[in-house]
């Protein structure tokens, strides 16, 4: 069975190269989002029991107004629980530990199965980090759209308390994942490539 679906998964790479590759980066990115979906809860237990952090403010990087005339944060999470507070810096590193787990766990399984890159690990490395930089600001000011309004409403309208912040983690970090996912695979593309065989190109010449 399995060296079945082996032939056949090695004839659509042949046939369908870049089509594959996405396919197993879909696949693998996916399976990374749910490590992503596992941790989040756990590690914002732990910053919330073991720290006093969930009442400190973390709100920086102010960039204009809110639709509401309020100061808009690139990074907002203002002191309090969710959906009254914004989760202070406990939310803040809760949310940078799992993505940042995540992303390195995904860097290695993208960069040797989806890819097969035999370039340096180190100048791949060194790209992966500046686009997760960039990627964690674009994420960060996306979520101060979407994140209070998601969990005002599954603890507060819908009335569903732990169990809906439960979901509003699922989602808001779904949100994330999506964002990061449509844009880090051109940039896979560039920093995962393939370098011909000294010996292949010395044959060639």
């Amino acid at each position: 069975m399995l060296a079945s679906i082996r032939t056949w998964w090695e004839s659509f790479q042949a046939k369908h190269p870049e089509l594959s590759k996405f396919g197993m980066f879909l696949l693998l990115s996916n399976g990374v989002t749910v490590l992503q979906l596992a941790l989040m809860p756990i590690a914002r237990w732990f910053f919330d029991t073991s720290t006093d952090l969930i009442e400190v403010d973390f709100q920086v990087l102010p960039v204009g107004s809110d639709v509401d005339g309020s100061q808009y944060y690139m990074f907002d999470y203002a002191a309090g629980a969710l959906p009254t507070g914004g989760g202070g810096l406990s939310y803040f590193l809760a949310v940078q530990l799992t993505l940042l787990v995540a992303q390195v766990i995904n860097f290695f399984l993208q960069r040797n199965i989806t890819f097969k890159s035999n370039t340096s690990v180190w100048v791949a490395a060194a790209w992966y980090a500046a686009a997760y930089v960039v990627i964690t600001f674009i994420a960060a000011a996306a979520q101060g759209f979407y994140k209070a309004p998601i969990y005002d409403l599954l603890i507060n309208i819908w009335g569903w308390g732990a169990t809906g912040q439960v979901i509003a983690d699922v989602i808001t970090m779904i949100i994330n994942s999506a964002i990061s996912f449509w844009v880090f695979y051109p940039i896979f593309k560039l920093i995962f490539r393939q370098q011909a065989p000294v010996a292949a190109e010395a044959e060639a010449q």
